[in-house]
């Protein structure tokens, strides 16, 4: 662990979230000494403590205990780079738009890539201003489809789904999108819409 780089970064993050030495050495229950050392480089945090220590500074400790934050490149406006992630534990879906560190239950997640395989047949049919879309798929505790996304033009419609329901969503009928459906079993899949 490079001390110096890891105490530079405290000292901004403290920073940042308007804090001084003696809030966070309260929060430890340590004594403020001990942070000054720390952001002066004359030595780390316990292992003890960097758990609670990334809480309070809002900060990914694994980043932290490198000594740097690395960021995300911004935000490019591109909808058609739009990425979904799915938490194994908790089933939780995330989305982002552009490259990004997500973690739920305290595990960074893959960006989830289209499969080409067991892609489930699907029925696009317009009704009234939507689509209305039938998935041919069981929908079983242990075998469903857990989210249908639609991407297009700078939007997201994102509905999830749930076991024992029927696969069936309606989204605006916007044609030329993209339709995404994520089976638990066998991965993510994309459509074009409408279907040819």
């Amino acid at each position: 662990m490079d001390c110096v780089k890891i105490g530079r970064l405290i000292a901004e993050l403290r920073k940042e979230k308007g804090l001084t030495q003696q809030n966070i050495a309260q929060a430890l229950n340590i004594s403020n000494k001990t942070i000054s050392k720390w952001e002066c480089g004359l030595g780390c945090p316990d292992v003890s403590l960097w758990a609670e220590l990334s809480a309070i500074l809002g900060a990914d400790m694994a980043q932290m205990m490198e000594g740097e934050i690395a960021l995300n490149r911004p935000d490019e406006a591109n909808i058609n780079k739009v990425r979904f992630y799915v938490c194994p534990s908790c089933k939780n879906v995330l989305v982002s738009t552009g490259s990004s560190s997500i973690f739920c239950c305290g595990k960074k997640l893959d960006q989830l890539t289209p499969q080409d395989e067991n892609t489930p047949s699907i029925t696009a049919d317009i009704i009234d201003v939507d689509y209305f879309i039938t998935i041919d798929h069981e929908m079983t505790r242990d075998h469903y489809i857990l989210f249908a996304a639609y991407v297009k033009s700078d939007k997201v419609f994102l509905t999830r789904l749930y076991p024992e329901q029927s696969a069936a969503v309606r989204i605006p009928h916007m044609p030329d999108g993209k339709l995404y459906l994520y089976c638990v079993e066998h991965g993510l899949t994309v459509y074009s819409l409408p279907i040819k």
